[in-house]
């Protein structure tokens, strides 16, 4: 835990930068920035996994779409290699945004190259830090985004998603994941894609 006003400062400057997705989405009565509420979830689901985390965690999981709609998927060509190319992109926007963040409210080059390996998604599987952002995010999906992205896709394409979804996920994300609530017929697709995994 930290109330740092450096902590805080980045904080807020992250969620300013989040408020301005012109992109809105609905929860629990309330219109949110899509990309603003994105990031209240992944920290809300870091405290969960982690509720010790450091401020670099804290950071990293606020700003893991900062800025998202400014490189938006329809730029790149609609195949496996343009969604790939556009992931990547992503990353390092996602990095230098937040660096510059970090910078402006008086974070040094460790911490800043720190934060910026997590949204790189650099070291998964070798590094906690990249590591647990990574559990966050999936979680964050397959609690808040999976059902409605599931609306109307083929089994077998969710089959694929989730699984590539577990690979990518530690033992205790996939624990926390397996609570999640839901509807009788996801929870058959899920057992059905995690079938021997």
């Amino acid at each position: 835990m930290t109330d740092s006003a450096r902590f805080l400062s980045a904080l807020r400057l992250i969620d300013q930068a989040n408020l301005q997705d012109p992109n809105r989405e609905h929860w629990e009565g309330r219109e949110y920035a899509k990309e603003h509420l994105y990031s209240l979830r992944m920290s809300a689901w870091l405290v969960r996994l982690d509720p010790e985390a450091d401020e670099a965690r804290r950071l990293a999981a606020r700003a893991q779409h900062i800025r998202r709609w400014m490189l938006p998927r329809d730029r790149y060509p609609m195949t496996r290699e343009g969604y790939l190319r556009w992931r990547t992109e992503l990353y390092d926007f996602h990095a230098d945004q937040t660096a510059e963040i970090l910078a402006q409210a008086g974070y040094g080059e460790e911490t800043i190259a720190r934060v910026a390996a997590m949204l790189k998604k650099r070291g998964l599987r070798r590094n906690p830090d990249t590591q647990m952002i990574e559990d966050v995010a999936c979680l964050v999906f397959l609690e808040h985004y999976f059902l409605p992205f599931a609306a109307g896709q083929d089994e077998a394409k969710l089959i694929d998603i989730v699984q590539k979804t577990w690979k990518k996920m530690s033992e205790p994300a996939r624990a926390a994941a397996l609570q999640l609530p839901f509807p009788d017929d996801v929870r058959a697709l899920l057992g059905q894609a995690l079938a021997g995994s």
